[in-house]
């Protein structure tokens, strides 16, 4: 190969090293190719002209040339692009959005007049609405450039905290619930969901994938527990001003539409990388089909179970049980955040040490023996101790699970097994806030902690039983153990 300069041959070993360090970075997936390098082609000067005029081409690998060999700080792993740290910033917005408005949900339906089976109906909305958004966005979503379907869902964020500011009437509020992005629960069921955990899986190498998703989870966990702590403004601004309460929350609902903007902006600026193929096949899920639909039977369950003790939902019940106000619950739930967010940091290396179905049976059945050891409580700081106790270990498993069902699965079929495996839980868990609702109605008793923690309970052992064997390849290997031969 001829160069136009010495700067030209001298750059050429450095594109190579680049492009090699570029091939590393899927090492599970064998139909990948490193990126060829961006070499411009010897340019002769014209006659009459010096050499020396001719001003030599630069020699940069194509993928650092998008920014996918950018550095991205110290605290996410060395193989992250990017992409992460900006998904991780959006999951930060969303979840101090989710974090005001889980808290004052219940109590803002609360002071517009609504009984507990009202509330309840309108938390059951916002599950049911999201699940079906998060299925079309799953199966239909890979036809879509990926940060078109980014914005499209931030901006019916914006439109949703308008509607429920605006609106307080309980059918058009049922309406916006259903089509509308509000989250009642800590975790993350939105539409958002399918096609950022895709984007995430493919933004790092596979040994750093479990690490960037407990990256992800950290992040929301933190920010929706700094939104449950800032919940209690509201309540606290109108006594000392004055205000009606209902007027101090419904900003709590403007704050939301601000942050879909917030979210809407950081989304343009992710980079073309991210995009797939729009010509995806017909049929999203082939080889991982029968896996995934195993696992959404069993993610349904315990999603079931789930949807009795939502965060809205739990308010509501510390309200009536033992009278705590807005203000008190906030300052709960922050610190139950902050517990959920630091057992974020074990997770990551739990999973490489035990595997993932492991970290999610052994973390996730000791927090739901802590929940019915709550509902089972006379006074409010033994059950406030026994719900705290539960959420710094009930979140371990996220992390695991997520990247656990991404490891199993084509990438081709990452956002569609997301969307199949999160759909059903978000169906599952839109059935049971009405069923709450109705026991909260009828006694203040923590029937709906009894039942959440012996659903979830059964999940863990099902799940245990079901799939313990069956290890992603980026494993250790263990004996017993079967690999997925999906990928």
């Amino acid at each position: 190969m001829r160069f136009s300069s010495e700067e030209g041959a001298l750059a050429f070993p450095r594109c190579e090293e680049a492009r090699r360090q570029v091939g590393r970075r899927y090492p599970d997936d064998g139909r990948r190719t490193a990126p060829p390098c961006a070499v411009a082609p010897f340019v002769a000067p014209a006659p009459g002209l010096r050499a020396a005029a001719v001003r030599p081409q630069r020699f940069v690998p194509v993928d650092a040339a998008r920014g996918q060999l950018a550095h991205t700080g110290p605290v996410l792993p060395p193989t992250a692009t990017r992409d992460a740290r900006t998904l991780l910033f959006t999951r930060g917005a969303r979840g101090f959005a989710d974090g005001v408005v889980s808290v004052l949900l219940a109590s803002y339906l609360a002071r517009l007049g609504f009984t507990a089976v009202q509330i309840g109906a309108i938390v059951t909305a916002t599950l049911l609405g999201s699940a079906a958004l998060t299925l079309a966005i799953g199966l239909a979503g890979h036809r879509f450039r990926r940060r078109a379907v980014l914005l499209g869902a931030a901006a019916l964020m914006v439109v949703t905290g308008l509607g429920f500011a605006g609106v307080t009437s309980f059918w058009p509020l049922l309406a916006v619930a259903f089509v509308g992005t509000v989250n009642p629960s800590a975790g993350d069921v939105t539409l958002f969901l399918p096609t950022e955990q895709a984007v995430l899986a493919e933004a790092a190498e596979s040994r750093d994938r479990t690490g960037l998703f407990a990256w992800y989870n950290l992040t929301g966990t933190f920010a929706g527990a700094a939104g449950a702590l800032a919940a209690g403004f509201p309540d606290a601004a109108a006594q000392r001003f004055g205000i009606e309460a209902a007027q101090a929350e419904r900003a709590g609902f403007l704050l939301y539409s601000v942050l879909g903007l917030v979210a809407a902006v950081a989304y343009a600026r992710l980079s073309p990388a991210i995009e797939h193929d729009t010509s995806a096949p017909a049929q999203p899920l082939a080889r991982s089909r029968g896996i995934v639909l195993k696992l959404s039977a069993l993610f349904s369950l315990d999603s079931f179970g789930g949807g009795f003790v939502v965060q809205s939902l739990l308010v509501l019940w510390l309200f009536r049980r033992f009278a705590l106000p807005v203000q008190v619950a906030g300052a709960i739930f922050f610190a139950a955040g902050l517990l959920a967010a630091l057992s974020q940091f074990v997770a990551a290396r739990l999973a490489a040490r035990i595997g993932h179905v492991r970290t999610m049976v052994f973390t996730h059945l000791p927090a739901n023996v802590f929940l019915l050891l709550a509902g089972l409580m006379p006074t409010a700081p033994l059950a406030v101790l026994f719900l705290l106790l539960r959420m710094s270990l009930s979140s371990m498993d996220v992390p695991a699970r997520q990247a656990y069902v991404m490891a199993m699965v084509p990438r081709e079929e990452r956002a569609a097994a997301s969307s199949v495996t999160n759909v059903p839980r978000s169906l599952a868990a839109a059935l049971s806030p009405l069923l709450a609702g109705i026991l909260l109605d009828r006694t203040s008793f923590g029937w709906p902690l009894l039942c959440a923690g012996a659903l979830k309970a059964l999940y863990d052992l099902l799940l245990f039983r079901q799939f313990a064997h069956l290890r992603p390849a980026e494993e250790p290997s263990e004996a017993g153990s079967q690999r997925s031969s999906l990928r």
